[in-house]
Protein backbone atom coordinates (compact mmCIF):
# COMPACT_ATOMS: atom_id res chain seq x y z
CA UNK A 1 0.00 0.00 0.00
CA UNK A 2 3.00 2.21 0.76
CA UNK A 3 4.67 1.40 -2.73
CA UNK A 4 1.10 2.53 -4.30
CA UNK A 5 1.06 5.98 -2.24
CA UNK A 6 4.56 6.74 -3.34
CA UNK A 7 3.49 6.09 -6.73
CA UNK A 8 0.76 8.08 -6.63
CA UNK A 9 2.94 11.13 -5.94
CA UNK A 10 6.00 10.22 -8.32
CA UNK A 11 3.86 11.01 -11.07
CA UNK A 12 3.80 14.82 -11.51
CA UNK A 13 0.78 15.52 -12.96
CA UNK A 14 -1.34 13.89 -10.54
CA UNK A 15 0.67 15.19 -7.55
CA UNK A 16 -0.46 18.23 -8.73
CA UNK A 17 -3.85 17.46 -9.19
CA UNK A 18 -3.91 16.27 -5.14
CA UNK A 19 -1.97 19.60 -3.90
CA UNK A 20 -4.15 21.83 -6.13
CA UNK A 21 -7.30 19.61 -4.52
CA UNK A 22 -6.18 19.51 -1.09
CA UNK A 23 -5.18 23.48 -1.29
CA UNK A 24 -8.73 24.51 -2.62
CA UNK A 25 -10.25 22.24 0.67
CA UNK A 26 -7.89 23.79 2.75
CA UNK A 27 -9.17 27.76 1.58
CA UNK A 28 -12.70 26.41 2.37
CA UNK A 29 -12.17 25.56 5.98
CA UNK A 30 -10.60 28.77 6.71
CA UNK A 31 -13.25 30.65 5.42
CA UNK A 32 -15.28 28.16 7.35
CA UNK A 33 -14.43 29.55 10.81
CA UNK A 34 -14.81 32.82 9.81
CA UNK A 35 -17.89 34.93 11.68
CA UNK A 36 -19.97 37.73 10.16
CA UNK A 37 -18.72 41.10 12.06
CA UNK A 38 -22.59 41.34 12.91
CA UNK A 39 -22.44 38.49 15.59
CA UNK A 40 -22.53 38.60 19.09
CA UNK A 41 -19.58 36.01 20.22
CA UNK A 42 -20.82 35.45 23.44
CA UNK A 43 -24.75 34.70 22.25
CA UNK A 44 -23.65 32.49 19.57
CA UNK A 45 -21.53 30.19 22.40
CA UNK A 46 -24.64 29.82 24.21
CA UNK A 47 -26.59 28.75 21.42
CA UNK A 48 -24.28 26.63 20.22
CA UNK A 49 -24.39 25.24 23.49
CA UNK A 50 -27.75 24.48 23.34
CA UNK A 51 -29.26 20.69 22.84
CA UNK A 52 -31.75 19.14 20.77
CA UNK A 53 -34.32 22.11 19.07
CA UNK A 54 -33.33 23.94 16.38
CA UNK A 55 -29.43 24.11 17.06
CA UNK A 56 -29.48 20.26 17.09
CA UNK A 57 -31.44 20.68 13.28
CA UNK A 58 -28.96 23.10 12.55
CA UNK A 59 -26.59 21.06 12.74
CA UNK A 60 -28.09 17.78 11.15
CA UNK A 61 -28.77 20.10 7.56
CA UNK A 62 -25.35 21.51 7.82
CA UNK A 63 -23.70 17.96 7.44
CA UNK A 64 -25.54 17.81 4.13
CA UNK A 65 -24.34 20.96 2.83
CA UNK A 66 -20.53 21.74 3.93
CA UNK A 67 -22.56 24.27 5.55
CA UNK A 68 -21.52 26.10 9.30
CA UNK A 69 -25.41 27.26 9.69
CA UNK A 70 -24.72 27.79 13.64
CA UNK A 71 -21.47 29.73 13.72
CA UNK A 72 -23.17 32.43 11.24
CA UNK A 73 -19.89 32.30 8.94
CA UNK A 74 -19.04 33.81 5.55
CA UNK A 75 -19.48 30.57 3.98
CA UNK A 76 -22.37 29.88 6.97
CA UNK A 77 -25.03 28.42 3.85
CA UNK A 78 -22.36 26.15 2.16
CA UNK A 79 -23.07 24.70 -1.07
CA UNK A 80 -26.57 24.25 0.07
CA UNK A 81 -28.58 26.38 -1.87
CA UNK A 82 -26.13 25.12 -4.98
CA UNK A 83 -27.49 21.24 -4.52
CA UNK A 84 -31.34 22.63 -4.16
CA UNK A 85 -31.08 24.54 -7.65
CA UNK A 86 -29.53 21.28 -8.83
CA UNK A 87 -32.07 19.27 -7.51
CA UNK A 88 -34.70 21.27 -9.25
CA UNK A 89 -33.48 21.45 -12.27
CA UNK A 90 -32.88 17.47 -11.91
CA UNK A 91 -36.93 17.20 -11.50
CA UNK A 92 -37.83 19.71 -13.70
CA UNK A 93 -36.08 18.23 -16.83
CA UNK A 94 -38.28 15.12 -16.41
CA UNK A 95 -41.78 17.70 -16.56
CA UNK A 96 -40.69 20.56 -18.46
CA UNK A 97 -39.82 19.46 -22.35
CA UNK A 98 -37.32 22.20 -23.07
CA UNK A 99 -35.26 21.45 -20.47
CA UNK A 100 -35.51 17.49 -20.95
CA UNK A 101 -34.26 18.29 -25.01
CA UNK A 102 -31.14 20.21 -23.07
CA UNK A 103 -30.47 16.67 -20.54
CA UNK A 104 -30.45 14.93 -24.06
CA UNK A 105 -27.85 17.01 -26.07
CA UNK A 106 -25.33 16.20 -24.27
CA UNK A 107 -22.30 18.52 -23.31
CA UNK A 108 -23.72 21.68 -24.50
CA UNK A 109 -27.09 20.85 -23.18
CA UNK A 110 -25.31 20.32 -19.93
CA UNK A 111 -23.52 23.77 -19.97
CA UNK A 112 -26.74 25.27 -20.62
CA UNK A 113 -28.46 23.92 -17.58
CA UNK A 114 -25.07 24.29 -15.53
CA UNK A 115 -25.65 28.01 -16.24
CA UNK A 116 -29.35 28.16 -15.39
CA UNK A 117 -28.41 26.16 -12.17
CA UNK A 118 -25.84 28.79 -11.26
CA UNK A 119 -28.61 31.92 -11.63
CA UNK A 120 -31.20 30.26 -9.90
CA UNK A 121 -28.18 29.24 -6.82
CA UNK A 122 -27.89 33.11 -6.56
CA UNK A 123 -31.44 33.73 -6.30
CA UNK A 124 -31.68 31.23 -3.75
CA UNK A 125 -28.60 32.50 -2.19
CA UNK A 126 -30.10 35.64 -1.36
CA UNK A 127 -33.59 34.47 -0.05
CA UNK A 128 -31.62 32.13 2.38
CA UNK A 129 -29.18 34.49 3.58
CA UNK A 130 -31.92 37.31 4.51
CA UNK A 131 -33.97 34.58 6.04
CA UNK A 132 -31.23 33.58 8.00
CA UNK A 133 -29.81 36.66 8.87
CA UNK A 134 -32.86 39.06 9.31
CA UNK A 135 -34.86 35.92 11.19
CA UNK A 136 -33.22 33.17 12.52
CA UNK A 137 -30.45 35.28 13.81
CA UNK A 138 -32.34 38.06 15.10
CA UNK A 139 -34.93 36.09 16.79
CA UNK A 140 -32.23 34.02 18.62
CA UNK A 141 -30.54 37.26 19.91
CA UNK A 142 -27.25 36.40 18.36
CA UNK A 143 -26.98 39.89 16.87
CA UNK A 144 -24.30 42.66 18.45
CA UNK A 145 -25.96 45.51 19.91
CA UNK A 146 -24.22 48.08 17.76
CA UNK A 147 -25.22 46.40 14.71
CA UNK A 148 -29.34 47.24 15.72
CA UNK A 149 -31.17 49.98 15.60
CA UNK A 150 -31.66 50.88 19.78
CA UNK A 151 -35.23 51.91 19.93
CA UNK A 152 -36.97 48.76 17.81
CA UNK A 153 -34.27 46.30 18.52
CA UNK A 154 -33.95 44.85 14.66
CA UNK A 155 -31.02 44.53 12.86
CA UNK A 156 -29.87 47.84 10.57
CA UNK A 157 -31.07 47.09 7.28
CA UNK A 158 -27.72 48.15 5.71
CA UNK A 159 -25.55 45.83 7.42
CA UNK A 160 -28.73 43.33 6.81
CA UNK A 161 -27.53 44.08 3.35
CA UNK A 162 -24.06 43.41 3.74
CA UNK A 163 -24.71 40.24 5.41
CA UNK A 164 -27.02 38.65 2.96
CA UNK A 165 -24.09 39.46 -0.10
CA UNK A 166 -21.39 38.26 2.14
CA UNK A 167 -23.09 35.00 2.36
CA UNK A 168 -24.62 34.81 -0.92
CA UNK A 169 -20.81 35.65 -1.89
CA UNK A 170 -19.82 32.66 -0.09
CA UNK A 171 -21.74 30.54 -1.34
CA UNK A 172 -20.99 31.78 -5.14
CA UNK A 173 -17.43 31.26 -4.19
CA UNK A 174 -17.37 27.61 -2.82
CA UNK A 175 -19.52 26.53 -5.82
CA UNK A 176 -16.25 28.30 -8.00
CA UNK A 177 -14.10 26.14 -5.78
CA UNK A 178 -16.14 22.90 -6.37
CA UNK A 179 -16.08 23.60 -10.16
CA UNK A 180 -11.72 24.41 -10.06
CA UNK A 181 -11.43 21.06 -8.03
CA UNK A 182 -13.39 19.28 -11.17
CA UNK A 183 -11.79 21.31 -13.78
CA UNK A 184 -7.60 21.26 -12.66
CA UNK A 185 -7.65 19.44 -9.71
CA UNK A 186 -9.21 15.46 -9.14
CA UNK A 187 -12.39 14.28 -7.91
CA UNK A 188 -15.78 15.90 -7.77
CA UNK A 189 -15.85 18.89 -6.14
CA UNK A 190 -18.70 19.57 -4.36
CA UNK A 191 -18.74 16.16 -2.80
CA UNK A 192 -15.11 16.80 -1.90
CA UNK A 193 -16.72 19.70 0.07
CA UNK A 194 -19.27 18.08 1.96
CA UNK A 195 -17.08 15.16 2.71
CA UNK A 196 -14.60 17.54 4.07
CA UNK A 197 -16.86 19.01 6.39
CA UNK A 198 -18.09 15.38 7.71
CA UNK A 199 -14.57 14.34 8.05
CA UNK A 200 -13.72 17.46 10.24
CA UNK A 201 -16.41 16.68 12.62
CA UNK A 202 -14.50 13.07 12.85
CA UNK A 203 -11.72 13.88 15.57
CA UNK A 204 -14.48 16.17 17.67
CA UNK A 205 -16.61 13.31 17.59
CA UNK A 206 -13.71 10.83 18.66
CA UNK A 207 -12.51 13.02 21.75
CA UNK A 208 -16.11 13.62 22.88
CA UNK A 209 -16.32 9.68 22.75
CA UNK A 210 -13.34 9.03 24.79
CA UNK A 211 -14.54 11.90 27.45
CA UNK A 212 -17.48 9.09 27.96
CA UNK A 213 -15.21 6.06 28.17
CA UNK A 214 -14.52 4.89 32.10
CA UNK A 215 -10.82 6.21 31.63
CA UNK A 216 -11.53 10.14 31.41
CA UNK A 217 -14.46 10.12 34.11
CA UNK A 218 -12.44 7.72 36.50
CA UNK A 219 -15.69 5.89 37.75
CA UNK A 220 -17.98 2.95 36.40
CA UNK A 221 -20.72 5.38 34.64
CA UNK A 222 -18.79 6.00 31.44
CA UNK A 223 -18.53 3.30 28.37
CA UNK A 224 -16.61 0.77 29.39
CA UNK A 225 -13.66 -0.52 27.19
CA UNK A 226 -16.16 -3.52 26.18
CA UNK A 227 -18.85 -0.61 25.15
CA UNK A 228 -15.88 0.67 23.14
CA UNK A 229 -14.42 -2.11 21.59
CA UNK A 230 -18.14 -3.19 20.40
CA UNK A 231 -18.72 -0.12 18.85
CA UNK A 232 -15.18 -0.22 16.92
CA UNK A 233 -16.52 -3.32 15.73
CA UNK A 234 -19.62 -2.00 14.45
CA UNK A 235 -18.14 0.96 13.22
CA UNK A 236 -15.94 -1.67 10.98
CA UNK A 237 -18.65 -3.75 10.22
CA UNK A 238 -21.37 -0.88 9.05
CA UNK A 239 -18.39 0.70 6.93
CA UNK A 240 -17.90 -2.71 5.30
CA UNK A 241 -21.71 -3.34 4.59
CA UNK A 242 -22.13 0.22 2.89
CA UNK A 243 -19.24 -0.63 0.67
CA UNK A 244 -20.71 -3.95 0.07
CA UNK A 245 -24.02 -2.40 -1.19
CA UNK A 246 -22.70 0.87 -2.65
CA UNK A 247 -21.18 -1.17 -5.60
CA UNK A 248 -23.21 -3.88 -5.67
CA UNK A 249 -24.70 -4.68 -9.02
CA UNK A 250 -27.30 -6.55 -10.96
CA UNK A 251 -25.43 -7.66 -13.95
CA UNK A 252 -28.41 -8.28 -17.02
CA UNK A 253 -26.90 -10.27 -19.93
CA UNK A 254 -26.61 -8.39 -23.29
CA UNK A 255 -26.26 -10.10 -26.56
CA UNK A 256 -25.34 -7.67 -29.43
CA UNK A 257 -26.33 -8.46 -33.09
CA UNK A 258 -24.38 -9.85 -35.95
CA UNK A 259 -23.84 -7.71 -38.83
CA UNK A 260 -21.68 -7.95 -42.01
CA UNK A 261 -18.71 -5.54 -42.73
CA UNK A 262 -17.38 -6.01 -46.45
CA UNK A 263 -16.81 -10.00 -46.33
CA UNK A 264 -16.61 -10.41 -42.30
CA UNK A 265 -19.33 -10.84 -39.66
CA UNK A 266 -19.09 -8.69 -36.77
CA UNK A 267 -20.77 -8.36 -33.49
CA UNK A 268 -22.33 -11.48 -32.03
CA UNK A 269 -20.61 -10.80 -28.26
CA UNK A 270 -21.99 -11.25 -25.06
CA UNK A 271 -22.06 -8.44 -22.86
CA UNK A 272 -23.28 -6.80 -19.63
CA UNK A 273 -25.80 -4.14 -18.57
CA UNK A 274 -24.85 -3.29 -14.85
CA UNK A 275 -27.67 -1.78 -12.34
CA UNK A 276 -26.97 -0.28 -9.02
CA UNK A 277 -28.28 -1.72 -6.38
CA UNK A 278 -28.47 1.62 -4.38
CA UNK A 279 -29.22 3.48 -7.70
CA UNK A 280 -31.16 6.39 -5.82
CA UNK A 281 -27.75 7.03 -3.82
CA UNK A 282 -28.08 9.74 -0.57
CA UNK A 283 -30.93 11.38 -2.24
CA UNK A 284 -34.12 9.54 -0.52
CA UNK A 285 -32.54 10.02 3.22
CA UNK A 286 -31.51 13.57 2.59
CA UNK A 287 -35.44 14.02 1.25
CA UNK A 288 -36.51 12.22 4.30
CA UNK A 289 -34.67 13.34 6.79
CA UNK A 290 -35.02 17.42 5.81
CA UNK A 291 -39.04 17.01 5.47
CA UNK A 292 -39.17 15.50 8.93
CA UNK A 293 -37.19 18.60 10.73
CA UNK A 294 -40.40 20.78 9.79
CA UNK A 295 -42.75 18.96 11.74
CA UNK A 296 -40.86 19.15 15.06
CA UNK A 297 -39.96 23.01 14.35
CA UNK A 298 -42.94 24.12 13.66
CA UNK A 299 -44.75 22.32 16.66
CA UNK A 300 -41.77 23.93 18.77
CA UNK A 301 -42.82 27.05 17.91
CA UNK A 302 -46.54 26.78 18.27
CA UNK A 303 -45.49 25.62 22.12
CA UNK A 304 -43.75 28.41 22.12
CA UNK A 305 -46.39 31.17 21.17
CA UNK A 306 -49.14 29.13 23.05
CA UNK A 307 -47.42 29.85 26.48
CA UNK A 308 -49.63 32.85 26.93
CA UNK A 309 -53.01 30.65 26.02
CA UNK A 310 -55.21 31.39 29.46
CA UNK A 311 -55.57 27.23 28.62
CA UNK A 312 -53.30 25.04 29.17
CA UNK A 313 -54.94 22.00 26.86
CA UNK A 314 -54.03 23.72 23.66
CA UNK A 315 -50.26 23.57 25.03
CA UNK A 316 -50.06 20.64 26.40
CA UNK A 317 -51.59 18.78 22.65
CA UNK A 318 -48.98 21.22 20.80
CA UNK A 319 -46.07 19.64 23.02
CA UNK A 320 -47.15 16.12 22.24
CA UNK A 321 -46.94 16.00 19.06
CA UNK A 322 -43.87 17.79 18.90
CA UNK A 323 -42.62 15.16 21.50
CA UNK A 324 -44.26 12.25 18.78
CA UNK A 325 -41.96 13.70 16.19
CA UNK A 326 -38.72 13.51 17.97
CA UNK A 327 -35.71 11.78 16.97
CA UNK A 328 -35.82 9.31 19.10
CA UNK A 329 -39.91 7.87 18.66
CA UNK A 330 -41.71 5.25 17.31
CA UNK A 331 -43.97 7.95 14.91
CA UNK A 332 -40.49 9.93 13.63
CA UNK A 333 -38.13 6.79 12.77
CA UNK A 334 -41.59 4.87 11.09
CA UNK A 335 -42.31 7.83 9.10
CA UNK A 336 -38.78 8.03 8.21
CA UNK A 337 -38.96 4.59 6.88
CA UNK A 338 -42.02 4.77 5.12
CA UNK A 339 -40.76 8.07 3.56
CA UNK A 340 -37.00 6.48 2.66
CA UNK A 341 -39.12 3.90 0.47
CA UNK A 342 -41.43 6.51 -1.16
CA UNK A 343 -38.39 8.55 -2.31
CA UNK A 344 -36.31 5.94 -3.19
CA UNK A 345 -38.73 5.00 -5.81
CA UNK A 346 -39.47 8.16 -6.87
CA UNK A 347 -36.27 9.35 -7.34
CA UNK A 348 -35.15 6.07 -9.29
CA UNK A 349 -37.93 6.69 -11.28
CA UNK A 350 -36.82 10.08 -12.28
CA UNK A 351 -32.89 9.17 -13.06
CA UNK A 352 -33.58 5.52 -14.55
CA UNK A 353 -36.18 5.63 -17.43
CA UNK A 354 -36.31 2.00 -18.74
CA UNK A 355 -37.74 2.99 -22.48
CA UNK A 356 -35.11 5.22 -23.35
CA UNK A 357 -32.62 2.45 -21.95
CA UNK A 358 -34.75 -0.22 -24.19
CA UNK A 359 -34.47 2.42 -27.04
CA UNK A 360 -31.24 2.71 -27.04
CA UNK A 361 -29.95 -0.97 -26.39
CA UNK A 362 -32.17 -1.50 -29.67
CA UNK A 363 -30.04 1.31 -31.79
CA UNK A 364 -26.92 0.20 -30.86
CA UNK A 365 -27.92 -3.32 -31.74
CA UNK A 366 -28.19 -5.48 -28.82
CA UNK A 367 -30.51 -7.18 -26.61
CA UNK A 368 -31.94 -9.20 -23.96
CA UNK A 369 -32.01 -12.80 -24.91
CA UNK A 370 -35.23 -13.62 -24.14
CA UNK A 371 -36.56 -10.27 -24.92
CA UNK A 372 -37.33 -8.66 -27.88
CA UNK A 373 -36.56 -5.25 -28.13
CA UNK A 374 -38.51 -2.43 -27.42
CA UNK A 375 -41.55 -2.51 -24.96
CA UNK A 376 -40.68 -6.06 -23.70
CA UNK A 377 -36.94 -4.89 -23.13
CA UNK A 378 -38.79 -1.97 -21.35
CA UNK A 379 -41.45 -3.92 -19.03
CA UNK A 380 -38.25 -5.96 -18.37
CA UNK A 381 -35.55 -3.33 -16.97
CA UNK A 382 -39.00 -1.65 -15.43
CA UNK A 383 -39.40 -4.90 -13.44
CA UNK A 384 -35.75 -5.44 -12.13
CA UNK A 385 -35.64 -2.46 -11.28
CA UNK A 386 -38.71 -2.10 -9.10
CA UNK A 387 -37.48 -5.39 -7.42
CA UNK A 388 -33.78 -4.04 -6.80
CA UNK A 389 -35.17 -0.71 -5.36
CA UNK A 390 -36.82 -2.48 -3.04
CA UNK A 391 -33.47 -4.07 -1.72
CA UNK A 392 -31.90 -0.83 -1.78
CA UNK A 393 -34.16 0.95 0.32
CA UNK A 394 -34.14 -1.77 3.07
CA UNK A 395 -30.65 -0.81 2.79
CA UNK A 396 -30.86 2.70 3.29
CA UNK A 397 -33.27 2.48 5.85
CA UNK A 398 -30.90 -0.04 7.93
CA UNK A 399 -28.01 2.12 7.47
CA UNK A 400 -30.59 5.38 8.31
CA UNK A 401 -31.94 4.11 11.67
CA UNK A 402 -28.68 2.59 12.49
CA UNK A 403 -27.24 5.88 14.70
CA UNK A 404 -30.98 6.29 16.37
CA UNK A 405 -30.32 2.88 17.36
CA UNK A 406 -27.29 3.70 18.93
CA UNK A 407 -28.32 6.83 20.00
CA UNK A 408 -30.81 5.19 22.05
CA UNK A 409 -29.97 1.92 23.54
CA UNK A 410 -26.34 3.08 24.23
CA UNK A 411 -26.62 6.18 25.44
CA UNK A 412 -24.17 7.50 22.39
CA UNK A 413 -24.30 11.88 21.47
CA UNK A 414 -25.82 11.92 17.85
CA UNK A 415 -22.57 13.80 16.90
CA UNK A 416 -20.90 10.43 17.29
CA UNK A 417 -23.73 8.06 16.57
CA UNK A 418 -23.59 10.13 13.40
CA UNK A 419 -20.78 8.49 11.52
CA UNK A 420 -22.30 4.86 12.22
CA UNK A 421 -24.54 5.34 9.34
CA UNK A 422 -26.86 7.56 7.84
CA UNK A 423 -26.05 9.83 5.30
CA UNK A 424 -22.40 11.59 7.13
CA UNK A 425 -21.29 7.65 6.05
CA UNK A 426 -22.82 7.09 2.53
CA UNK A 427 -21.59 10.35 1.76
CA UNK A 428 -18.29 9.47 2.90
CA UNK A 429 -17.95 6.30 1.39
CA UNK A 430 -19.28 7.28 -2.37
CA UNK A 431 -17.04 9.96 -2.49
CA UNK A 432 -13.94 7.83 -1.30
CA UNK A 433 -14.44 5.23 -3.95
CA UNK A 434 -15.11 7.83 -6.63
CA UNK A 435 -11.92 9.60 -5.53
CA UNK A 436 -9.92 6.37 -5.53
CA UNK A 437 -11.58 5.49 -8.65
CA UNK A 438 -10.38 8.70 -10.61
CA UNK A 439 -6.61 8.46 -8.87
CA UNK A 440 -6.86 4.66 -10.48
CA UNK A 441 -7.71 5.72 -14.18
CA UNK A 442 -4.54 7.81 -13.45
CA UNK A 443 -2.31 5.02 -12.56
CA UNK A 444 -4.17 2.56 -15.05
CA UNK A 445 -2.81 5.22 -17.82
CA UNK A 446 0.54 4.99 -17.22
CA UNK A 447 0.48 0.93 -16.56
CA UNK A 448 0.65 0.86 -12.94
CA UNK A 449 -1.52 -1.01 -10.82
CA UNK A 450 -4.67 0.79 -9.13
CA UNK A 451 -4.81 1.23 -5.77
CA UNK A 452 -7.56 -1.33 -4.65
CA UNK A 453 -5.85 -4.29 -7.02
Amino acid sequence: MFEKFRVVWQIPELRRKILLTLLMLAIYRIGFQINLPVVDAEELARFQGEEGGLSSMLKQVAVLSAANLTSITIFGLGIMPYISASIIFQLLGSVIPQLEALQKEGESGRKKINEYTRYATVVLCLIQSWFFVGSFAESQGLIASEFTNPATGSMLLSWKIVSVLTMTAGTIFLMWLGEQIDEYGIGNGISLLIMAGILAAMPGAGFQLYDRSTWALGDSTGLDPMKLFLLAAMFVAVVAGTVFITLGQRRITMQSAKHTRGNKMVGGGRSYLPIKVNQAGVMPIIFASSLLMFPMLLFQQLAAMANGWSEGWGRTIIQSLGDAFGRETFLYNLTFLVLIYFFCYFWTAITFNPKDMADNLKNYGSFIPGYRPGKRTADYLEKVMFRITYVGAGFLALIAIIPTLLSTWMNVEWGIAMFYGGTSLLIAVSVAFDLVQKIDSHLVMRNYKGLLE
